[in-house]
């Protein structure tokens, strides 16, 4: 069986991805947890990730870390990973791509914290323009493949890509319109979001760099996780 290292729930978006993947997919893996610490490089992630990041994905003598490479090697040994029309694959493909090399001002300025709720000082101008690319890519998506997930009627990874955004959009009441905003809304409904974001809620760990991240752009209005330890 797969074992999937991943850190805090609450906060790492990264080892969100390919666990829901692998959830919502059906592709039995074993859940390795272990919280972010103080330092730049997580010390207890060197024993089993070479990067000392999560996600990493053990299988048998392989080590798989990055959530896209997990996702190309998952795609290479179950089917439903990508979309199987070759136009909604590739345009997945792109997303994903899209999603994991950009959208900078998006993720400095709304960190994952899945179990608080943040007002922003304001929307910077990059912000503002990562909100507008993402809405028309999501449109984009859900009107060419007819969703009601962004490339069609199954759940694959790009979706899985995109989780994290939807948990921040929930976290910062950010603002989408129309197919876009129910497509994060159908997202959060979803089995496997509902059992992260449960988990998320009872964690009790904290960690200084996320939580600071935070403050830095917005105010907590609601924190929702159980009392830390």
């Amino acid at each position: 069986m797969y074992i999937l290292h991943i850190a805090n729930k609450n906060y790492s978006s990264w080892s969100l991805r390919p666990w829901l993947l692998m959830r919502e997919l059906g592709i039995p893996f074993e859940e390795r947890l272990v919280p972010f610490a103080p330092g730049p490089v997580q010390r207890a992630f060197r024993a089993f990730s070479p990067t000392g990041r999560v996600p990493c994905l053990i299988d048998g003598s392989e080590r798989v870390w990055d959530s896209l490479a997990i996702t190309e090697y998952l795609a290479e040994r179950h089917p439903g990973v990508w979309p199987a029309k070759q136009d909604a694959r590739t345009w997945a493909r792109c997303a994903v791509a899209e999603m994991h090399s950009g959208y900078g001002a998006l993720r400095s300025i709304c960190s994952m914290s899945c179990g608080v709720r943040i007002r922003l000082h304001q929307i910077s101008e990059p912000l503002a323009n990562d909100l507008e690319r993402l809405e028309g890519l999501w449109t984009e998506g859900l009107e060419r493949f007819g969703g009601p997930f962004l490339a069609g009627e199954r759940f694959t990874a790009v979706d899985a890509f995109f989780a994290p955004v939807v948990f921040r959009i929930q976290t910062y009441s950010l603002k989408l319109f129309s197919r876009s905003a129910q497509y994060a809304s159908r997202m959060l409904e979803m089995d496997g979001m509902r059992s992260w974001y449960a988990d998320a809620l009872a964690e009790t760990w904290r960690d200084a760099a996320h939580e600071a991240d935070v403050l830095q752009y917005g105010k907590v209005v609601q924190d929702l996780r159980a009392s830390s330890s």
